[in-house]
């Protein structure tokens, strides 16, 4: 496999493979120092000893008026994380680069109270904030900034560095006819001096035997507005030459796309609703442009072991990146080394933790900011929280009176773990071998217990894993004809079928770990009271049932809940005929994908929403334009800011949230998208060794049910008294 190949870069250092994991935003840091803290350690490590090549830093900002996020690192106030995470990641043999960066006028001025810096005076397409054209002085402040920031990553012994040019970069934007329009030395039609100054800057502080890698935004998708690939592959070839007396550049990550076009912010990240291979046609085209020794990687949505093989096998690239892909799966290098492309999904060996490109959990660019994590594998992002028991670092705590301001520390609900020099290099995980979530799980018990998990939906399935990994006996009844919960249903939705991936990966699992599966059975009480009267110990994880719906249907409409509506869809029949409401009381993904895949169907449908837009929900993870524009290809009808007051005869009535009117719309069908309640019919808390998890706790999303699992696995741990 040749992802699993040694790569030998221009500067002299052999990466141990070809999988890459590309910067992005964490939300580990600090909002007060800038610096990076033990989580960061911890989440980087993680990685590199679950086998990835190339591991490179969340991009730290090289001026401190540049401060895009609140917890954006700054260049200035890494170093000590830096050698912290070399250190971690280098004794599992990956290469450590840190991103250094600018975002520029695509940042936001509300940490730094100061004005946005940008070639031009451009206002930005995303926040439409006015920037500052920026000055020859501050120009020649940037580079500085860059070599001085490369220079200390180097003294912290950082394998290299990554010097960003992509979608959100300042360089990016000075690279842009759309966003530079000077007419200095700094704009046309020179608008690559800026980069250039920059990259032989770098590259003269990083001095012989350090990585270089560069980032680069090589088509802008705005026809030839902005920028092509023709345009990025003459750059590259011109730096890489400009560059080779000094060392030249060692690999070139291609991406597409900017803050200027919607297209391009969806491609940067796809979903499910496209190829997850976006920005891969790029790579060969900028390999063929640039000189051998520069190693091109492949980026954009690459996330299955068999799409990155395939590019390396017909030459594409010489590097693949796979961030989501190890966010989902931190191991994901490890378990290339016993997986085969070709095998089938249910064979022998571990298989890599799928990621189904939900963006839900990965994306964390908004106002909550919450901490990176992944619906599949919620310790993501999460490897020092002791409640987890995932892994657990030996980084030990500050000493008394430790200046708590430090670079690593943040004030707020999430306290990340300052960096002291005792903690630098000591990020090791307790015992011995890879950390994953397979060996951090609770360490076998003294007695194995024998469990009933009744249901396997997600936190069934879940606690069956962990549990069965941790060596219980296990056995699980549900009682559907498959495995997989509300995520197989889900999965019939519209752009949603790889979350079936997911429930494939943990029944498979489960299967191969020896847990007892039993379908098509529906537990009672005397299932319990069985199982509890021989000392074993019941999980319920019966999830969730459709709630109230709080309007009357009469004759001549048929009501169905997404549930019902997205389970027809599953099983293969026909979808429903007649005219179709969709009524989206809780904003989310179900109401949208049950609505594009009726319409893609040729139903007739009509979305219901009392919000001003559908889906507000996709609001924070960047998905609600897209979702808008593709409602609009399919011409689909959305009566915004309506409830449902009744439906009868062939018609739903319906009345403004806001202004009181009624109207109505035509429907032989109300599928109806709302909240749904606990089906805790079986849950008796008063009876030991009975628990639960999941949606029969309160009906949440897929993360909180598989968290629930790994949780009520952990407490089979505790002191029985039964």
């Amino acid at each position: 496999m040749l992802l699993r190949s040694q790569l030998r870069l221009a500067c002299g250092i052999t990466a141990p493979n070809r999988l890459l994991f590309g910067p992005h935003r964490t939300n580990l840091g600090s909002a007060e120092g800038r610096g990076l803290s033990a989580e960061h350690v911890a989440y980087y490590h993680r990685r590199a000893a679950g086998g990835a090549g190339v591991v490179v830093t969340e991009t730290a900002s090289v001026h401190p008026e540049d401060w895009p996020y609140a917890q954006a690192p700054l260049a200035s106030a890494c170093p000590q994380g830096w050698s912290a995470i070399a250190e971690a990641c280098h004794a599992e043999g990956a290469l450590a680069v840190a991103a250094l960066g600018h975002a520029g006028a695509q940042g936001s001025s509300a940490h730094s109270q100061a004005a946005l810096w940008a070639p031009s005076p451009v206002p930005d397409a995303v926040t439409r904030e006015v920037p500052k054209a920026m000055s020859v002085e501050e120009i020649a402040a940037v580079v500085t900034g860059f070599a001085d920031a490369a220079r200390r990553a180097a003294r912290a012994g950082m394998s290299g560095v990554e010097v960003d040019a992509g979608q959100q970069s300042l360089l990016r934007q000075f690279l842009s006819p759309l966003t530079n329009q000077r007419t200095d030395d700094y704009g046309s039609p020179d608008r690559c001096r800026f980069v250039r100054e920059i990259l032989r800057a770098v590259r003269t502080a990083l001095g012989p035997g350090r990585v270089l890698g560069l980032r680069l935004s090589c088509d802008e998708l705005a026809d030839t507005r902005g920028i092509t690939v023709d345009a990025a592959s003459e750059l590259a070839r011109d730096v890489h030459a400009d560059l080779t007396a000094a060392g030249g550049l060692d690999y070139l990550v291609a991406t597409r796309g900017s803050g200027d076009s919607l297209a391009a912010a969806q491609g940067s990240r796809p979903d499910g609703h496209g190829p997850t291979e976006s920005a891969t046609p790029l790579a060969p085209r900028i390999r063929a442009a640039i000189q051998p020794e520069v190693a091109v990687c492949a980026q954009g949505g690459i996330v299955d072991p068999e799409q990155a093989e395939g590019l390396l096998v017909e030459g594409s690239a010489e590097v693949v990146e796979m961030t989501r892909a190890q966010i989902a799966d931190a191991e994901l290098g490890t378990r290339l080394h016993g997986f085969a492309p070709d095998a089938e999904a249910d064979s022998p060996g571990p298989r890599p933790r799928p990621c189904v490109l939900c963006n839900q959990h990965c994306r964390v660019d908004y106002p909550r900011a919450p901490a990176v994590s992944c619906m599949g594998d919620p310790s993501s992002g999460h490897e020092t929280d002791p409640e987890e028991g995932v892994v657990s670092l030996a980084l030990p705590a500050p000493p008394a009176g430790a200046d708590r301001s430090a670079p690593g520390t943040v004030s707020g609900p999430r306290q990340p773990t300052p960096l002291t020099e005792e903690a630098t290099g000591t990020c090791q995980p307790d015992g011995n071998g890879t950390p994953d979530e397979d060996t951090a799980s609770p360490a076998p018990p003294a007695q194995p217990v024998e469990v009933l998990v009744i249901g396997a939906g997600p936190a069934g399935l879940e606690t069956a894993r962990v549990a069965a990994t941790a060596g219980h006996a296990v056995r699980v009844v549900e009682r559907a004809d498959r495995t997989g919960g509300m995520l197989r249903v889900a999965a019939a939705g519209h752009g949603r079928h790889r979350l079936a991936r997911l429930a494939d990966w943990l029944h498979t699992e489960c299967e191969q770990l020896g847990v007892t599966i039993t379908t098509g059975y529906t537990a009672a009480d005397r299932d319990i009271d069985a199982q509890l009267a021989t000392g074993g110990a019941v999980v319920l994880c019966s999830g969730g049932r459709p709630g109230r719906i709080g309007y009357r249907v009469g004759a001549g409409v048929r009501r169905m809940d997404d549930a019902a509506l997205l389970g027809l869809l599953a099983s293969g029949a026909e979808p429903p005929h007649g005219p179709v409401a969709v009524y989206d009381r809780v904003g989310g993904p179900v109401a949208l994908s049950i609505v594009e895949e009726l319409a893609a169907r040729e139903v007739a449908v009509t979305l219901v929403t009392p919000d001003h837009a559908p889906a507000m929900q996709l609001a924070p993870v960047g998905a609600l334009s897209p979702a808008a524009l593709r409602l609009a290809r399919l011409g689909v009808p959305v009566q915004r800011r309506q409830r449902v007051l009744g439906a009868g005869n062939g018609r739903i009535q319906l009345e403004g949230v806001h202004t009181g009117e009624v109207c109505e719309v035509d429907a032989a069908v109300l599928v109806d998208c709302g909240f749904r309640l606990p089906a805790d019919q079986l849950w008796h808390g008063t009876r030991l060794g009975m628990d639960r998890a999941g949606d029969v706790i309160a009906p949440r999303g897929v993360q909180e049910a598989i968290l629930d699992g790994r949780r009520a696995a952990k407490r089979l741990q505790e002191v029985r008294l039964w």
